[in-house]
């Protein structure tokens, strides 16, 4: 199978937390509390597994700090676009980067050069 993403997606182990949703239309799902554990990034997005149901076409804020040597954060909005059930009442979800700036992109740059090439 072809890939078709536009950026190289690489292994990543994060844990996050949702705390609320939001669509463009301003409606608002608060008080989700869902802990998330990203497994895959790429400079377009995140890939990240969680116990619950969470509605594509949703956005929630996010801040990402990918190694914890490493002080570079990212904030930024991010969109469910898929998910897939992975069995045992695990979900896989496939978002991207929608609040990020393009200039930031050198974070990603220096990620994969620092501590992922080592491996």
């Amino acid at each position: 199978m072809d890939e078709k993403r536009k950026n190289q997606r690489f292994n990543i182990r994060l844990e996050l937390k949702i705390s609320s949703l939001f669509r463009q239309d301003n409606v608002l799902v608060e008080h989700i509390d869902e802990p998330l554990t990203v497994v895959d990034m790429s400079k377009g997005g995140i890939g990240f597994q969680a116990q619950s149901i969470l509605p594509v076409g949703y956005y929630f804020n996010a801040c990402i700090q990918m190694h914890p040597d490493d002080d570079s954060k990212l904030y930024c909005v991010v969109k469910i676009i898929r998910c897939t059930d992975l069995g045992h009442g695990l979900k896989g979800y496939g978002c991207e980067f929608v609040g990020l700036a393009p200039v930031l992109s050198f974070i990603f740059d220096d990620y994969v050069e620092t501590y992922v090439n080592e491996q």
